[in-house]
């Protein structure tokens, strides 16, 4: 009877493992399908022109240059923002506020609404506080702070995470070497949380890349070059969703800006968990 029952136990294993790996290959497909039907329809497209001549014809001629550059430049903003305030803000939670306090649970629930607020809301905030407010109007400099205002709070998360995962041993050791608290975090704290703090840099470059309400609120639709941070400018995710859905034929010319904006996503994701990689080594 126990001999029956260990093999019914490994007939239901195998199912299981079978099942779950069906599961996981489904999984897989969708992204694949993705890749595939972009690359079928905008491949074609992509050549050195596209990527270097700005749009012409509402986008169905000439390419993405100077939408490239804006979305650089805007992403370049909030980058610049997003990480010493969040990670400022990181390092104070972990650091100088006591666990279980109240202001812990204030800045704890701030964060969580702040993350949950849709992109719309920011977009509206943006046009009327830096837009409005502080005059500047539809430009890259306007989009690029409201970004960082929406992406902020994914960003602090995900550092102050990576922070808390600091050994307690690390902080035992370097009170024992007579360790000042900032000696601590530049020499051992910062490097050991580095590969974290990259997660929340791709984490909120991806938001930031992928996001189009908030950008037609404050940065603008205009396709021309731009000149400084407070000229107007156009994403590529902005320049996708006009080219589908309001010029009629643009579906080949939106796939190819999809397929570029998806090798900057992967791009930064690989240059961020590098630098996380050689900050760790560094401090080893």
């Amino acid at each position: 009877m126990r001999v029956e029952a260990l093999d019914r136990a490994g007939r239901s294993d195998r199912l299981h493992g079978r099942w779950m790996g069906l599961l996981a290959m489904l999984t897989l497909l969708v992204p694949l399908l993705l890749i595939g039907e972009l690359l079928v329809d905008g491949l074609p497209a992509l050549g050195a022109d596209f990527l270097l001549s700005a749009p012409t014809d509402a986008g169905l001629g000439g390419g993405i240059g100077s939408v490239l550059v804006s979305t650089l430049w805007v992403l370049a903003v909030c980058l610049g923002v997003v990480l010493p305030l969040g990670l400022g803000c990181a390092l104070f939670l972990v650091e100088h506020v006591r666990a279980g306090s109240r202001l812990e649970r204030a800045l704890q629930l701030t964060l969580d609404v702040l993350g949950g607020v849709p992109s719309i809301v920011f977009g509206l905030f943006g046009n009327r506080f830096f837009a409005v407010e502080l005059g500047l109007r539809f430009s890259i400099l306007s989009g690029g702070l409201t970004l960082a205002c929406m992406v902020l709070p994914l960003f602090i998360r995900a550092a102050e995470q990576s922070l808390r995962q600091c050994p307690t041993g690390y902080r035992q050791a370097a009170a024992a070497l007579a360790l000042s608290r900032w000696g601590f975090v530049r020499r051992i704290l910062l490097p050991t949380a580095a590969p974290g703090i990259a997660l929340g840099v791709v984490l909120a470059s991806g938001r930031a890349l992928a996001e189009t309400a908030v950008l037609l609120f404050t940065a603008g639709y205009v396709t021309r070059w731009p000149g400084s941070w407070f000229d107007s400018g156009r994403t590529l995710a902005v320049h996708i969703y006009d080219l589908a859905m309001n010029v009629s034929g643009g579906s080949t010319n939106a796939a190819a800006t999809a397929l570029v904006l998806l090798v900057l996503a992967i791009g930064i994701q690989a240059l961020a968990v590098a630098l996380g990689r050689i900050s760790r080594g560094v401090s080893a």
